[in-house]
């Protein structure tokens, strides 16, 4: 559907936006076709679009199939746009467009009203094949209408008014006269769809449109169209084209109009389309101004260069616009034309500009009107330079059009063109100099771009910007001091990994910038200090933020966001660094090599501080929602607790971490605090008393129970609600807590079991009470029991009565609905049938035994799982069977044995085990013992018979077959107890014989000795002297199944019916007529005895032969008691067989016992402990002589084994006494007594072998050994000689010395050995001595025996020293030398004294002397005999070592006792603290960089020390000793406070002297003082860091000190950057030195001033008023405005007595301006702040009018004509340096600019060669300087300033300068780095590329790079610096020069150029080459980082460099991402 009309300008432009085009012209005649209508299809056409149109002076229609389109007449207004059901074939205006026609091809006719755009009438007519309109009728205007008529293959005819055109079916084309019908014309050639006739000219549209003159038909015009186009009649000079522009199906339609047009119309055309070739020719083909198109072209390739510039295009299209520009310009004759385009065009190049401009200069040669453009053009070559040599060509024309420079410089701002903005800047500053304000300020700090290098801007913000500012818009500074604080904060962000020295960078450029102008005389910018504002002071403060920022990061490894530094303090900082520390472990190691340094330079103090934080991270961990789950915080805090050393401090710790951990405690935790419960301190019970409170919140967060304030028996009972299983315990806990009764608990906790209906619990409960808690728990139960009944009933029995009724009711209920749970219905009859109780149970049994067995397969439960319907409570289980049989009136007896049996049979014997055990636990009856008993016989017989069962793998069944049988013997009736012994007997046999095949370990069990009534029979039974015999382990397979099947044969099972008194066990039971019962059991009996007697289990073996032979006799014997009756009873044959057993098993059984028996006696008498009632019951059954015999084979055979000889001694007299042998006896007896000694002796490591057997008087031999033996007390002794009839008196006396002596070689050290343990304390060798001592006889030989012992004993052995002393002193006090009490009392001091210093020489000595081994003892004791025994001097070099603290109390003391001088002991004890506890400090302090050692700890050693001084009662001595230890103190606080102790010692000791010793003393206290001064100002340097050589020469003169401290070099520093950092604070160290010394500081101030302010001759300015500026700073700002302006004001000056002059005024006034502000001054001078200024100026020229003796005044000065006085001034001085400089200045000042004054001076400047003076001069300054500098080599700083002034004023510089000449000189005045940059300026770019890399070649590369940091730092060159940085770098990399500046600070900028240029493969390769492999991955790695490759980043370092060895030589393989770009 064609519904899309766009209207189209009348131009030919649009066809370029079309794909429509129009094809190739020609003719004579010009055309223009212009685009009119587009017309577009929504839809994709399948077919080309039928088209029609209709054009007049109203308007146009165009018909594109069903689409119509109504146009105005001009063809710009679309007045209507119809669409209609199917295609349009004809349609036309009337009218005067009213109406509008249109004919369907359906047959409809529209007539449509046009303004109101509404259809009039519709009417459907024939189908029109044909139609003749004569318009004659109507008008005479001639055919302007036409009406197509279209249908198939026919004619289409047109009738006109002139001619007739015939359009045959062959599409041949006629043209024929319309009266005549004559042929005129017919076009054969040419196949024609459609024509149109016009009233100009006819053509005819084929492939080409032409027009043609009628009637010659010449041909005027030809153009190419599409083959599918349509023509419309129009008016006159315009022919209208629709254009269907594709051969096959279209979407778009374009109408176009064909116009005559004029040459000058084409030409202008063509060049608008850019075609300057058709161009050239049409104008030389019409005559027109082909020069014309020149000019355009030329205009044309200026705009291509422009955009060339800003777009991406190479080298080669600029370099061929340049020479299509060249050649294009050479055809222009416009000389004024080529000059104009020559300046203003953006030339790519410099060298290409400078060409150019060349080239404009040569075309206007010679052409003498044009001399102003011949003088322009040098300074476009300025200009051009200015622009081109930093920016390459951007936007040039811009740039020459633009009259804001300003602007220019915002936009290459915003580009990013720094260097181009500087350039332009430092050009054309001066320009915008006057009209720059705070808006454009503004403006030009938002220009710049966030990607300029910060270094270049800052420099140039420094040197360039900020002075300028300051000088020009001061007001503005606050503006810049918000932008550079916000810039330097954003620096955080946007460049962290320069953060934060980037940030320090930029914000102290405010600070730090330079004054421009600075050698000038008159600039006072110099003197204006920074805008006092509040942004400045934020500024200001940030600069010291980050200044202390940077420290953090680089020197303590702290990084803190900027925000987050500014919240904290010195000690919160320590606290984040402290968080920083992410590993536990490390703290230790971060503190010691971190923090303490910061904790140092702060001041603070270390444990205090750590205290602090453990208390801020509890603080802070409570406060996080998170914390409950964290433990991370309780690592950090227990290493941080390790780091304090302060003991108290840390318990502290340790209290707030048990405070704030949350509960549970972790491992951690738990073992922190346990290791310090376990310290000896006094705040051990306070952590236990937290642990205690932890222990009850762990115990109540297991309840959820939080808050612990709550009422305790709430808690309790709470606690036990819950009925958790430990909810008992925990309440008792609780109570023990809050020592609240237990009772309590009982009782509640039985109510709520009670509740819960498990009388059980409650009962076991009640059971495990103690007697007295049991009663009273029972007592308040029954209270609370009849309190319920009370309140449930108010009579209590009525309520019990109905109780009892409805439990009846309801046990009837019961056994109705437990017959109905069972699905038994009987009836009473049935229930009283007990065959069918039986059949009913039976059935009920297989169908639990069928429901046991299913459920234990996979089927049974998963229908147990799915059936849910009801049936599965039917189910047949034990419980139930149980209840049926209650039903049934069974016992539980008969059907627990019934389940018993029946597990039995099905070989389950665990499950039949249970059952019995079970009703062993609950029935204790004889039914159960039978039960028990028939299972235990029914499992001996399967065993026996080797029955199949199941037992489990841990279940010892003998052991459980015995204790069921020894169960059925406690339970059964008397009947069956003979049975049951039986059994039981049997069982026992085989439960051993079992034991004996087990190998089992039974590990170690502990055995205690027991006396008398405290013996246990358990353990006399298993631990006594049992004989247990070893044998071979049995076979369980052989030996087991024999044992049983002997048991089933001596109890057989009985299938008759027992009687009472029956039995069924072999030995018990009566003959069975027929049966011989003995037969079955010899052959188990026989096969067991053999199988144990291989073995060698003989024990087992006898008792058997004696069971199972009594058993047989009993049989017999029991049967035959009388012999006749026997016959009458029983078979004759039974009995004689019977007979015939017994006899043959006697004589069997009496051979085996007797072998068995001896080979018993033989293991007993062999083993370790004799089990000696066995042994003497085997010997019973031996004959006697055998039986001696054996004994005494045994005692001779064993040798020294007392304790078995002794028990065959008292076998053998046992046996002797009852044999009646008395010699046996006797000799039995003695032995027996020897080895009861033997034994007893042994135990005390006495050996009895020596007299063992011997006579008595052998004995005496041992009395010496038993008396040294500690163990042996005096019974012993005197029972030993009572025993063999020895003297005792010197035996005791022996004792009593052995006694005190035992103990007298013990190293008196903590040892936990045996041999220590053994040792008898002395308290008990004393006591057990003094109670020997009334034994004696006579005490004197043993007062002089222990005398004597005395001095030979340890000296260090305190303890035999004070028995031997308390014996001696008990015995016979009288009779000794020695003073008892006082050594006694010496003893007790020495005693309590622990020694804290190693022994002494003298010790040594001592002990080397007596030959006594030094004691470990001398370690921690000090030795008796030498303090007690020697002299003073003795004493003295004991103790002297001793003084401390904690020893001067006990040392005091002694020191007392033994009457030496205190004197000496407090001189001592100060100068041995001071040197043990202050001097390792004093090292400490010195070492770490403290200035005091003041702390805590130290205070009270401090205190302490003076304490002692102050004890000491000599003065002299006092105040020596004292200053002997101020003089160890460095110099600091701690010196200058021991100096006013001296003092204050020294004031004291004047007090007290008399009038001939005073004058000693007051010399003494004078020299005191005086050093204490000089310490002092000492300190007060060192504090203020002003402690240099020069400073501290000068302290005993502080009057002069004051003076060098106020000429300090930090003043000018702080003038020139006020945010600097560790400034010293002069005027408080003046101050403070003044106060020191008793100055007046004031008169000090007055005389600086003066001296500053007024000198005689003027030195340095600018330092001495920056030092006035600094001291007036101090006073208040009247005091010192006032004072400069009486000095500026005055003739003579108000602080001294010289005369004013006009250097001294200027200088008054020139720190007055920098120190008030406005309004101070304007209102002291009644003037404005300008003409104040204007004064200065002229105070600054009268000045050097001064100098050169020129009596000028102010006024003289104002008013005298300025050119004249310069003149003059020339005239008369120009022969001084100092005028000609005068009369430079004055010039440019006032603007003199006479020619031959300037000639003059110019040639004066440079013939005087003065560097100061060339500043006048721009041009010339360079090379004068240089050439002056080159004759005072080497250069001073000041000149090498000045050269780099030089190089700013060069860069950049006229394009004619000879910069090769100026590189030379630079390159000789050893400045390479300046030639490199002259070299740079070198316009051709061949000659420019040769000469740098020949110089290159010949320089040092790495003075270069040192030039460029040190002196091309500026802003205005610092681009120069990093393009000259950049060819030095690249240079290195192509000689390969890496070693040279491997090592330098270089390196990195190598590294960075190689990265940026991507060569780092280059030094890649050289790292490999060196073998320096770990270099090379390293520099991977950091290229990889840089590039951020996520590939590379993946890629593990080592697979990045691999090494390959291929002929000797390394190659480097690198992963083929590395180096991609």
């Amino acid at each position: 559907m064609w519904n899309d009309i766009e209207l189209l300008t009348n131009d030919d432009t649009g066809t370029e936006r079309l794909p429509v085009g129009l094809g190739h012209e020609c003719g004579t005649a010009l055309y223009q076709v212009n685009t009119l209508l587009q017309i577009t299809s929504s839809e994709k056409a399948s077919v080309n679009p039928q088209l029609c149109a209709f054009n007049s002076r109203d308007g146009t229609i165009i018909v594109v199939d069903t689409s119509v389109a109504l146009l105005d007449s001009t063809g710009q207004s679309l007045l209507m746009h119809v669409l209609f059901d199917t295609n349009v074939d004809v349609v036309g205006m009337c009218q005067e467009e009213q109406f509008l026609v249109v004919g369907e091809r359906s047959g409809n006719f529209h007539l449509i009203h046009i303004p109101s755009k509404q259809t009039l009438l519709t009417k459907l007519q024939g189908q029109i094949k044909t139609a003749f309109i004569s318009t004659e009728e109507y008008h005479s205007l001639g055919c302007q209408n036409f009406v197509i008529s279209n249908s198939v293959n026919k004619i289409h005819l047109i009738v006109g008014v002139s001619n007739m055109n015939v359009l045959i079916a062959i599409n041949i084309l006629s043209m024929w006269d319309v009266y005549s019908l004559t042929l005129i014309w017919d076009w054969p050639l040419i196949r024609i769809e459609e024509f149109l006739l016009s009233t100009e000219s006819d053509s005819l549209p084929m492939r080409s449109l032409m027009v043609f003159a009628l009637p010659t038909m010449q041909q005027l015009y030809s153009l190419e169209v599409s083959i599918v186009s349509s023509l419309v009649q129009s008016g006159i000079g315009t022919l209208p084209l629709i254009y269907r522009p594709s051969e096959g199906p279209v979407s778009i339609v374009v109408m176009r109009s064909l116009t005559e047009a004029l040459p000058e119309n084409r030409l202008s055309r063509l060049l608008h389309k850019h075609k300057f070739t058709e161009a050239e020719n049409f104008a030389l083909q019409f005559g027109l101004d082909v020069e014309l198109v020149y000019k355009v072209k030329a205009n044309t390739i200026l705009e291509k260069l422009a955009s060339a510039s800003i777009g991406s295009y190479g080298h080669e299209v600029w370099l061929d616009l340049v020479n299509e520009a060249k050649e294009n310009l050479q055809k222009i004759q416009d000389s004024q034309f080529v000059v104009d385009y020559c300046i203003n065009a953006p030339w790519p190049l410099y060298e290409t500009t400078q060409e150019m401009l060349n080239y404009a200069k040569v075309r206007v040669r010679g052409f003498i009107c044009l001399n102003c453009l011949y003088s322009c053009i040098p300074i476009m070559l300025l200009t051009i330079t200015d622009f081109l040599s930093s920016s390459s060509g951007i936007a040039w024309t811009e740039f020459l059009n633009s009259e804001d420079i300003f602007k220019n410089i915002l936009s290459q701002l915003e580009e990013g063109n720094l260097s181009c903005a500087q350039y332009l800047w430092l050009r054309h500053q001066a320009d915008f100099e006057s009209s720059f304000n705070e808006k454009m300020l503004e403006n030009l700090i938002n220009a710049i771009h966030f990607t300029v290098p910060l270094k270049e801007l800052c420099l140039w913000l420094k040197n360039v910007v900020i002075p300028f500012l300051r000088r020009v818009v001061p007001k503005g500074q606050k503006v810049l001091a918000k932008w550079l604080e916000q810039g330097a904060r954003n620096l955080e962000l946007t460049d962290k990994a320069n953060w934060p020295e980037n940030g320090l960078q930029m914000a102290e450029v405010f600070f730090t910038s330079r004054n421009q102008g600075e050698t000038g005389l008159t600039i006072s910018g110099h003197w204006t200090r920074c805008v006092d504002c509040e942004e400045v002071h934020r500024l200001k403060k940030l600069v010291n933020d980050l200044q202390e920022l940077i420290n953090l990061y680089r020197k303590y490894n702290c990084r803190l966001a900027l925000s987050d530094f500014e919240k904290e303090n010195a000690t919160t900082i320590v606290f984040r660094m402290f968080d920083k520390i992410l590993a536990p472990e490390l703290v230790p190691s971060i503190l010691e090599k971190f923090i303490k340094p910061y904790l140092c330079e702060h001041n603070l103090q270390k444990d205090e501080l750590l205290l602090q934080y453990i208390k801020d991270l509890l603080e802070r961990c409570r406060t996080r929602s998170t914390s409950v789950f964290e433990t991370a915080w309780e690592a950090k805090a227990m290493a941080v607790i390790g780091c304090i050393s302060d003991t108290d401090l840390k318990f502290d710790a340790v209290l707030q971490i048990m405070h704030g951990a949350m509960v549970p405690w972790s491992a951690a935790v738990e073992q922190l605090v346990k290791q310090h419960l376990e310290m000896n301190h006094v705040k051990v019970k306070l952590l236990q008393e937290s642990y205690r409170l932890m222990e009850m919140k762990k115990l109540l967060r297991a309840y959820g129970i939080r808050d612990t304030n709550l009422l305790k028996d709430k808690l309790v009972k709470y606690i036990l609600k819950q009925d958790t299983p430990t909810c008992l315990e925990d309440a008792l806990k609780i109570v023990a807590a809050y020592m609240l009764p237990t009772v309590e608990v009982y009782i509640l906790r039985m109510i709520d079991l009670i509740d819960r209906e498990r009388e059980e619990e409650t009962l076991t409960l009640l059971k495990s009470l103690t007697l007295a808690e049991a009663e009273e728990v029972a007592e308040r139960l029954t209270l609370w029991g009849t309190l319920v009944l009370q309140n449930k009933a108010d009579n209590a029995e009525e309520v019990l009565s109905h109780i009892v009724k409805c439990l009846k009711e309801v046990w009837v209920a019961n056994v109705k609905t437990v017959f109905s749970n069972f699905d038994i219905f009987l009836s009473v009859e049935e229930f009283r049938n007990p065959s069918l109780m039986s059949e009913l149970l039976e059935s009920h049994f297989k169908a639990y035994e069928i429901a046991r067995s299913l459920s234990k397969s996979r089927k049974a439960r998963t229908v147990n799982c799915s059936s849910e319907d009801g049936k599965s409570k039917n189910r047949p289980t034990e419980s139930r069977l149980y209840k049926l049989d209650l039903l049934l009136r069974r016992s539980e007896q008969e059907l627990g044995e019934k389940l018993a049996w029946r597990a039995l049979d099905a070989g389950k014997v665990e499950e039949a085990v249970k059952i019995c055990r079970e009703f062993y636990e609950s029935h204790s009856n004889e039914e159960t013992g039978k039960l028990l008993f028939s299972a235990c016989q029914r499992l001996c017989h399967m065993l026996g018979a080797d029955v199949p069962m199941i037992t489990p793998n841990d279940m010892n069944l003998p052991a459980v077959i015995y204790e069921m049988a020894c169960q059925a013997a406690t339970l059964c009736s008397p009947d069956l107890l003979l049975d049951s012994l039986e059994l039981c007997k049997y069982t026992l046999v085989a439960k051993e014989i079992y034991r004996q095949c087990q190998i089992e370990n039974y590990g170690f069990t502990a055995k205690t000795t027991s006396f008398g009534g405290d013996k246990d029979p358990y353990e006399e039974w298993t631990y006594d002297d049992f004989f247990n015999e070893d044998g071979i382990v049995l076979d369980p397979q052989i030996a087991l199944p024999v044992a049983y099947e002997t048991i089933s044969s001596l109890l057989p099972v009985c299938e008759s019916k027992l009687y009472p008194l029956d039995s069924i066990s072999l030995a018990n039971c009566a003959f069975i007529k027929g049966q011989n019962l003995l037969m079955p059991a010899r052959t188990p009996i026989c096969a067991v005895l053999q199988n144990l007697m291989e073995c060698s289990q003989c024990e087992l073996a006898l008792r058997l032969i004696v069971c199972s032979f009594g058993s047989c006799l009993q049989h017999g014997v029991s049967n035959n008691m009388d012999l006749a009756l026997s016959e009458k009873l029983h078979d004759g044959n039974t009995l004689a067989e019977t007979n015939r057993f017994v006899i043959a098993m006697k004589q069997n059984s009496t051979s085996a016992i007797m072998s068995t028996i001896l080979a018993l006696l033989h293991k007993v008498f062999n083993c370790r402990l004799i089990d000696q009632d066995l042994a003497l019951g085997y010997c019973t059954v031996l004959p006697k002589e055998d039986m001696f015999n054996k004994l005494w084979d045994v005692i001779n055979n064993t040798w020294q084994n007392y304790r078995k000889i002794l028990a065959v001694a008292l076998i053998g007299a046992q046996l002797a006494n009852q044999s009646g042998e008395a010699e046996e006896k006797k000799k039995f007896q003695e032995l027996v007594t020897d080895a009861e000694w033997g034994i007893q002796l042994s135990k005390l490591g006495i050996s009895f072998e020596t007299v063992f057997r011997q006579p008595p008087i052998r004995k005496k031999e041992l009395i010496r050994t038993l008396v040294q033996n500690p163990k042996a007390d005096t019974d012993l002794i005197l029972n030993y000689c009572s025993t063999f009839k020895l003297d005792s008196d010197a035996a005791l006396q022996l004792c009593i010395e052995t006694l005190l002596l035992q103990n007298a070689n013990t190293n008196h050290v903590e040892d936990d050995s045996a041999e220590c343990r053994a040792k008898q304390s002395h308290s008990t060798l004393l006591a057990r001595a003094l109670e020997i001592i009334p034994l004696l006889k006579s005490t004197e030989e043993l007062v002089i025996s222990l005398s004597g012992i005395l001095y030979k004993l340890n000296p260090y052995d305190y303890e035999t020293i004070g028995i031997v002393l308390k014996v001696i002193q008990n015995a016979d006090e009288k009779n000794t030398s020695i003073q008892l009490n006082q050594a006694l009392s010496l003893l007790k001091h020495l005693e309590s004294y622990k020694r804290i210093s190693s022994p002494v020489d003298l010790e040594h000595q001592y002990v080397l002397e007596h030959m006594i081994p030094l004691s470990p003892a001398a370690q921690t004791r000090l030795p008796f005999h030498l303090i007690f025994f020697r002299t003073a001097q003795c004493f003295w070099n004991i103790i002297a070592a001793e003084l401390s603290e904690e020893s001067f109390p006990t040392l005091l003391l002694i020191s007392k006792l033994m009457k030496v001088s205190l004197d000496t002991l407090h001189m001592s004890a100060a100068q041995h603290v001071f040197e043990k506890k202050l001097k390792p400090k004093i090292y400490e302090m010195r070492n770490t960089g403290y200035t005091s050692i003041v702390s805590k700890e130290t205070a009270k050693t401090l205190q302490t020390i003076q304490s002692y001084l102050l004890s000491i009662v000599n003065p002299e001595w006092a105040v020596a000793i004292a200053h002997k230890m101020a003089q160890e103190f460095p110099t600091g606080p701690d010196h200058i406070q021991a100096l006013k102790f001296c003092l204050h010692l020294t004031e004291k000791w004047l007090k007290n002297t008399t009038d001939d010793s005073r004058e000693k003393v007051e010399v003494l206290q004078k020299k005191l003082r005086m050093q204490y001064k000089r310490s002092a100002t000492e300190n007060i340097l060192i504090t203020h860091h002003l402690n240099t050589a020069e400073h501290l020469k000068s302290v005993g003169k502080p009057a002069n000190l004051i003076t060098l401290l106020y000429e300090h070099h930090s003043i000018d520093q702080r003038i020139q950057n006020p945010a600097g950092r560790d400034y010293p604070d002069i005027h408080m160290a003046a101050k403070e030195i003044a106060e020191i010394n008793d100055l007046d500081m004031n008169k000090i101030w007055d005389k600086l001033l003066d001296k500053w302010l007024c000198p005689s001759i003027l030195p340095s300015e600018v330092s001495q008023c920056r030092r006035v500026i600094y001291l007036l700073q101090s006073r208040p700002m009247d005091y010192s405005s006032r004072l400069l302006f009486a000095i500026t004001t005055s003739a003579t000056s108000p602080i001294g007595d010289c005369q004013l002059t006009f250097a001294h005024r200027s200088r008054a006034l020139k720190c007055l301006l920098y120190l008030a502000d406005t309004n101070t001054v304007e209102s002291l001078f009644k003037k404005t702040i300008e003409k104040v200024k204007y004064f200065l100026k002229c105070f600054i020229y009268l000045a050097e009018f001064e100098i050169l003796n020129i009596p000028y005044t102010f006024e003289s000065f104002h008013n005298s004509p300025k050119e004249g006085m310069i003149k003059g001034l020339w005239k008369n001085h120009s022969h001084e340096p100092t005028a000609v400089r005068l009369v430079a200045e004055l010039s440019l000042e006032y603007k003199v600019y006479d020619t031959q004054l300037w000639n003059g001076l110019l040639q004066k400047l440079q013939d005087l060669c003065s560097n100061l003076d060339i500043y006048v001069c721009i041009h010339t300054r360079t090379l004068s300087c240089l050439l002056y500098f080159l004759a005072s080599c080497p250069l001073s700083p000041k000149q090498l300033e000045e050269c780099c002034e030089c190089f700013v004023i060069l860069c950049p510089v006229l394009a004619d300068l000879d910069v090769i000449g100026i590189a030379k000189q630079y390159a000789q005045l050893d400045l390479p780095a300046f030639a490199l940059g002259c070299l740079l300026l070198i316009p051709q770019s061949e000659k420019r590329e040769q000469q740098i890399q020949g110089f290159l070649s010949t320089c040092n590369a790495e003075t270069v790079l040192q030039q460029i940091d040190e002196h091309m730092n500026t802003g205005e060159v610092v681009a120069f610096a990093s393009q000259i940085r950049s060819l030095v770098l690249d240079s290195i990399i192509n000689e390969k020069l890496y070693e040279k500046f491997l090592k330098t600070k270089y390196f990195p900028l190598l590294k960075q150029q190689l990265m940026s240029t991507h060569r780092l493969k280059e030094l890649v390769d050289y790292f490999v080459k060196k073998n320096c492999i770990d270099d090379a991955t390293a520099l991977i790695q950091e290229y990889q980082e840089k590039c951020g490759n996520p590939t590379l980043a993946d890629i593990p370092s080592s697979d990045l460099l691999k090494v390959k060895q291929a002929n000797s030589v390394p190659h480097i393989v690198l992963c083929p991402f590395v180096f991609l770009n």
